[in-house]
């Protein structure tokens, strides 16, 4: 479970599931924050995912790190790709209540400019700014991090203070 958080904590896009209007699954990127078990994403109060989460609130949502690529040495099928993802099921629910909305985008804020230096948010920007909340019901975590000597340069890169993905090989 632990490192599902730390992918979570540390992933800057997810991806959201949501079913479309016309019943066809519709996937869109988002920023977003994983805090006290459950994930929260800011939006515009109108549009395609406000009204699929006010028809359904049954969504999904994925995010992935992308570790390395292995190179394919004398054969294309050793090529491999190495990850870590998460996948959630949850219900979505457009957050309200005032409090938790500053609670949501403070927590965006605090991942994505961690240094602080953003003020408060301004009474005209909550009014148009929505806060969406996924209420978690089932979080499963898949990894390929290759074998032998292949998985060891794999969690060196985890490990290390180098852009993911490297290349290996």
């Amino acid at each position: 479970m632990a490192v599902i958080v730390d992918l979570l904590k540390t992933c800057q896009v997810g991806r959201l599931g949501t079913t479309g209007s016309d019943g066809y699954p519709m996937v869109k990127p988002l920023n977003f924050a994983y805090a006290t078990g459950r994930i929260y994403f800011h939006t515009a109060k109108e549009g395609e995912k406000i009204e699929d989460i006010r028809r359904d609130s049954r969504v999904c949502f994925e995010a992935d790190l992308p570790i390395a690529f292995v190179r394919g040495s004398e054969r294309p099928c050793r090529a491999e790709y190495l990850y870590r993802s998460v996948i959630i099921k949850g219900r979505a629910h457009i957050v309200e209540e005032r409090d938790e909305q500053i609670f949501g985008l403070t927590c965006l804020m605090q991942k994505y400019q961690p240094e602080g230096g953003y003020g408060d948010f301004p009474e005209e920007k909550l009014k148009i700014t929505g806060v969406v909340r996924i209420d978690i019901e089932e979080m499963t975590g898949k990894e390929d991090l290759g074998k032998d000597d292949i998985r060891e340069e794999a969690l060196k890169a985890l490990a290390g203070k180098s852009a993911l993905p490297v290349v290996i090989g």
